[in-house]
């Protein structure tokens, strides 16, 4: 048995050289931009602009991302996604039109309080690695439930039934940084660094990731998403 198998772990050489990057790769095809007319960010900075000049058309009603059915044979023969967007599974909360975007254009990544752990890392490794995203946004947003629960658990004293204190011991970092410095909006002020604590652990992860980032071929960012007014503020 190989050592990183008996150690759990795989590098980004055992990656490529299994194969299966390179099967992936190829079966995301060259039409999977048919779907936009826009060309593909080729650096991460490009990709966030595309991000930010999307959400602004969003806050604007002027979506240009309107019909679906544009690219969808394309699409059937792989997808190459540009940017990858970590967010809470609220049901307001859609990053394709958030940032007016089509199918295809983004690797989206969803847990109730968009908070990262190792399945989110596994994605977001093969984001980076096999669909050659160029960028990473983790999106909190105004009036998060989740959030909110963890606040109040760590208030109570109290654990929330079933499965839920996983979510809770996975936003309390960020709950704990906040209430640190007194806020007058403990809620906006845990929401605001829950997002950026979870890109920061995605710009560190290693060993793919880091990599990634070290070598300029991916960038993280936080944002924080208003539902009142569509806007994605960028921290």
């Amino acid at each position: 048995m190989c050592q990183d198998c008996t150690k759990g772990t795989i590098s980004r050489r055992g990656l490529f050289a299994g194969g299966l990057a390179l099967t992936l790769a190829a079966s995301s095809g060259s039409m999977a931009f048919a779907q936009s007319s826009e060309a593909p960010p080729a650096t991460p900075d490009e990709a966030l602009k595309r991000l930010i000049d999307g959400n602004a058309r969003y806050v604007a009603n002027s979506p240009i991302n309107t019909d679906h059915s544009v690219g969808r044979s394309a699409r059937s023969t792989g997808q190459q996604p540009f940017a990858a967007v970590v967010t809470c599974s609220d049901s307001r909360v859609v990053p394709e039109l958030i940032f007016d975007q089509g199918p295809g254009d983004l690797f989206v990544v969803r847990v109730a309080g968009n908070f990262i752990n190792e399945d989110g890392l596994a994605s977001l490794e093969f984001g980076a690695a096999v669909l050659g995203i160029k960028t990473i946004v983790v999106l909190g947003h105004t009036s998060c439930g989740a959030v909110r629960a963890t606040i109040e658990s760590i208030q109570d004293k109290i654990l929330p039934p079933g499965h839920l204190p996983s979510l809770v011991n996975a936003i309390r970092p960020a709950v704990y940084d906040a209430m640190a410095d007194n806020p007058a909006d403990l809620l906006a002020a845990a929401t605001a660094q829950n997002a950026k604590l979870n890109a920061e652990k995605a710009a560190v992860a290693d060993p793919i990731l880091s990599d990634f980032h070290a070598s300029g071929k991916i960038k993280s960012s936080a944002g924080i998403y208003d539902i009142a007014t569509g806007k994605v503020a960028f921290l």
